[in-house]
């Protein structure tokens, strides 16, 4: 039993389907590493022993009768934005600190319908903003290849329980890098399907058009079983695709022949450290060697994604957190003397500074006499970013690249710089604002921390995407890597 945290999803799959353990000693294995682990990492928000262990029982329940799908009985971990009936859903804020949820999102529905177990939510960027967990009300993640270090954000508590053992697998969301990030920055599989993919219903939405709900895991074939049993189309999510699900899973095993894959020039600037150029160069180098042509590519408006996300992101959040007013649900100020009052104070209290810093700058662009010269202009040059990515694809089947510019930073390192903070989704946000799937896989180390490859696909590609990964993580061994003090 003392391995199963070292083991992949798939593999304790393997193990409940031959009788090697049950679902509840499986759980009980992973509460009991939380118990001893969390309070070096901050992952956990919120643990759900009762829970885990009633969904636990009922798994194996359904086993002993022959029930038992792909996923039965298997923990994970849910990031504390996807809101889970009668469970507290905080987002990292302290605007939700108390809120319980009356419902369920789709993705937590959906994946509890496959029969997993859920071990509880996990800490976050405050309301999903961030790129380094460092913003949360619950205080910041630390990163377990050196708990100095940052995990990466905004879903750097999902990537660290997994990256730590705590938990076998985890959702995320993604709405610039925020799950590809905190992966490269753990040495984990990070997963962003496809805009629309996935339902975002029940998800807290940050910025509406950008936002998608994906998974932190330890291998492609992991993110493939979990993403089978997440994607469809769900009336109650208008952005939600009308497109038939094929089996990820069986794909894996059916690779293109001949893969041509894209380089682009603008992945390896001057903001890429060298270090780290090297590395990623050697794992494109492997690709090669299995046949594949790699072919340079230019994205010549992608240099001007970060400026048109933080105009396009806030924009949308400073509309999405409007709702949270102090009166219909979330924080309310103690004594106010009247609206007014009541909803300076209850925002002014439940926000932390960087949600403020973006409300703030939403607001402006969206205001009469901005909303022309900023919001508007960042959404062309979107599509002119959209169109790069289209003629790109044209010429080959995947993009790949660095995920992040270095290895992980120090906590503390950036947060007095905004821009510097920003400017680590540089290679990450422009695949969000053309709506496209990516992944992160581990493909090597700096120093002794993870270096991320980022594996690019056209609009619905996830097969190729998660085959690609894959057949890279049958050839090398990083993503089967944990750091010592975990292991």
């Amino acid at each position: 039993m003392t391995t199963l945290h070292a083991d992949t999803l798939a593999g304790l799959a393997a193990r409940l389907a031959r009788g090697e353990c049950s679902s509840v000693e499986l759980t009980r294995h992973f509460l009991a590493r939380i118990a001893a682990h969390d309070d070096g990492l901050n992952a956990f928000i919120s643990v759900l022993e009762t829970r885990a262990l009633a969904q636990a029982e009922a798994a194996d329940r359904c086993r002993a009768r022959g029930e038992a799908g792909p996923l039965t009985g298997l923990p994970i971990a849910h990031k504390d934005i996807f809101c889970a009936r009668d469970t507290r859903t905080t987002c990292g804020s302290r605007m939700l600190e108390s809120f319980v949820a009356p419902y369920d999102a789709a993705v937590v529905a959906r994946l509890d319908a496959a029969g997993v177990v859920t071990l509880g939510k996990t800490n976050m960027d405050e309301f999903a903003m961030g790129s380094s967990n460092e913003t949360s009300y619950f205080g910041p993640v630390r990163n377990p290849w050196d708990p100095s270090r940052v995990p990466g954000g905004s879903s750097g508590g999902s990537a660290a329980a997994v990256a730590a053992g705590l938990a076998p697998a985890a959702t995320g969301t993604d709405t610039g890098g925020s799950i590809r990030q905190p992966a490269a920055l753990t040495g984990l599989t990070g997963l962003k399907p496809t805009y629309g993919r996935v339902s975002r219903w029940g998800m807290v939405a940050f910025a509406s058009s950008l936002d998608q709900a994906g998974t932190l895991t330890r291998s492609a074939e992991d993110a493939a079983l979990l993403l089978s049993a997440m994607a469809g189309a769900d009336a109650r999510d208008s952005t939600s695709v009308e497109a038939e699900v094929p089996d990820y899973r069986a794909a894996l095993e059916t690779p293109p022949e001949r893969l041509r894959i894209g380089v682009p020039r603008n992945f390896f600037d001057d903001g890429l450290e060298e270090a780290v150029a090297v590395t990623v160069r050697e794992a494109l180098a492997e690709f090669e060697r299995q046949g594949a042509e790699l072919v340079e590519v230019d994205l010549p408006n992608l240099p001007l994604s970060v400026p048109t996300y933080y105009v396009v992101a806030p924009a949308e959040a400073s509309s999405n957190l409007s709702r949270f007013d102090g009166v219909r649900f979330g924080h309310r100020c103690e004594d106010p003397q009247d609206l007014l009052d009541l909803y300076e104070r209850s925002r002014g209290e439940g926000f932390g500074a960087e949600v403020k810093r973006r409300i703030m700058t939403g607001t402006y662009v969206l205001s009469a006499g901005y909303y022309d010269a900023y919001y508007l202009k960042a959404q062309q040059v979107r599509q002119l970013i959209t169109a790069d990515f289209a003629r790109a694809f044209e010429a080959v089947d995947l993009l790949m690249g660095p995920t992040t510019p270095t290895p992980a930073f120090e906590l503390g390192a950036k947060t007095a710089d905004p821009v510097q903070m920003y400017l680590n989704d540089i290679y990450t946000i422009g695949v969000n604002l053309a709506g496209l799937p990516g992944i992160s896989i581990p493909c090597g180390e700096v120093t002794g921390l993870p270096v991320g490859l980022q594996i690019v696909a056209p609009h619905f590609g996830e097969p190729a995407l998660l085959a690609a990964a894959h057949r890279y993580q049958q050839a090398t061994d990083w993503h089967l890597r944990m750091p010592s003090a975990y292991a």
